[in-house]
């Protein structure tokens, strides 16, 4: 029994005098758990940050494309002109009287 009791008081006594010890193996812990576990590490974070701003990025730029066909698609709706134009210059119409010639460069092959 003498034993253990001075096991324990010599215990205390290092705990009481090694305070600090018990905050450095907390902090190295939750250093551990951020960088080193898989489900909560900072690289993971980073990378579906970078993937939510590719994400946003692709968002805009759909946006910015169906505003310019949805503007198209009105204009379409409204005038006889536009409409012409687009006949003639995308699908290669004409009218009876006319010729047509398509000129065709290495970029638009």
């Amino acid at each position: 029994m003498g034993k253990i009791k001075r096991f324990l008081k010599r215990m205390n006594f290092w705990v009481r005098r090694k305070s600090q010890f018990a905050l450095i193996a907390l902090g190295l812990l939750i250093f551990l758990l951020l960088f080193i576990n898989e489900d909560a590490s900072l690289k993971l974070n980073y990378e579906f940050q970078e993937k939510i701003n590719e994400l946003k990025a692709g968002i805009k730029e759909n946006e910015d494309s169906a505003a310019w066909y949805r503007a198209r698609r009105e204009a379409l709706s409204v005038g006889t002109e536009e409409l012409e134009h687009i006949a003639r210059e995308e699908y290669h119409m004409q009218r009876p009287t006319e010729d047509v010639y398509i000129i065709k460069t290495k970029d638009s092959e």
